[in-house]
């Protein structure tokens, strides 16, 4: 169900699912603010945004009655959450998803959200994107990017490259925008050769593990798997991670792997991706991309969770093409 497409003059509405948006600095929120309105959009906020209590989130009422409402109010197109945490998923017992599915839209944003995409994806057949938060948009450089990517999946139905960016950062960007660290890419990190296509499916891998065994996993069926994780996760978690989820009985039938740039802070290196993706029995026959741009580190590209999606990967050279047709 691919919710109807983002125009100019459209708005958006805020809400914090996971942690509570009063965690942001107010010059950050004007930034976000003065850059979806320069983009053509008009933003509101839900009642309860701003709202914390000593885990800076909210109680699940006030989260599920912003939730609602922002997909009730028809003059709202688009959803975006305003950052991530650990907690969306309190919510998903409580959601009303023929609600949901009566009245679809663009939900976006990542990490904890992962938990509230697939389930809205798995209970309502609704395309959710892992892409930016609110206060993504709040960054000052080098978000042209995560922009163009973030317009091309909620603004048309054409099909779209995820295409490696010019450069990437894993500066603390919030806590000081000027003085920033940007590395070279030229191009993402082949591990397994090969080419599939598929249904796009994943998100923050530790949150996805969260549904295991629920009602709000989806099925990994015919599916291109892409994963992230943050600093939290240091290499011997996401091995373990990653085997708990391969060891769900569709998985034998993930069709490829996208794994997101890890942080500098979990100690990843390309030599233990590797080595922790080559010792699975479960993966060596299918297309495996690295360093591909969405997680945790900027910029960031916007991946519609169940889209169609074709991958190719041969001797460092890589496409990824979506489409939401």
């Amino acid at each position: 169900m691919l919710p109807e497409r983002l125009q100019i003059g459209d708005e958006i509405r805020v809400i914090a699912p996971s942690r509570s948006m009063a965690l942001l600095k107010s010059k950050q929120v004007d930034v976000a603010l003065s850059r979806l309105h320069d983009l053509g959009f008009h933003v509101t906020f839900g009642k309860h945004v701003d709202v914390h209590d000593e885990f800076f989130s909210t109680s699940i009422e006030q989260r599920i009655e912003d939730l609602h409402q922002a997909f009730l109010d028809d003059r709202v197109k688009a959803v975006l959450t305003a950052i991530g945490g650990y907690n969306a998923n309190q919510l998903l017992n409580f959601i009303d998803y023929d609600l949901i599915k009566d009245h679809p839209k663009i939900l976006c944003g990542y990490s904890d959200i992962t938990a509230l995409q697939l389930a809205l994806y798995k209970q309502t057949g609704l395309i959710t994107y892992s892409g930016p938060f609110f206060s993504t948009f709040g960054m000052k450089k080098e978000i042209d990017y995560t922009i163009q990517s973030f317009l091309q999946a909620v603004t048309n139905d054409a099909m779209y490259e995820i295409e490696p960016s010019d450069y990437w950062s894993d500066d603390k960007w919030y806590e000081d925008q000027e003085n920033r660290t940007f590395y070279p890419q030229q191009h993402y990190e082949v591990i397994n050769e090969g080419t599939a296509t598929g249904t796009l499916i994943g998100g923050n891998l530790s949150t996805l593990n969260l549904l295991q065994g629920t009602a709000f996993f989806p099925s990994l069926n015919n599916a291109i798997l892409f994963i992230e994780d943050d600093e939290e996760n240091h290499p011997f978690l996401f091995d373990r991670h990653l085997q708990a989820l391969l060891h769900l009985p569709d998985a034998v039938h993930i069709q490829a792997l996208l794994i997101g740039r890890f942080q500098k802070g979990s100690h990843m290196t390309m030599e233990a991706l590797q080595k922790i993706i080559h010792d699975k029995r479960e993966l060596k026959d299918i297309p495996i991309i690295a360093n591909v741009n969405f997680g945790h580190t900027d910029p960031i590209a916007t991946i519609p969770i169940g889209a169609k999606a074709s991958v190719k990967a041969f001797h460092q050279q890589t496409e990824i093409i979506i489409s939401q047709s």
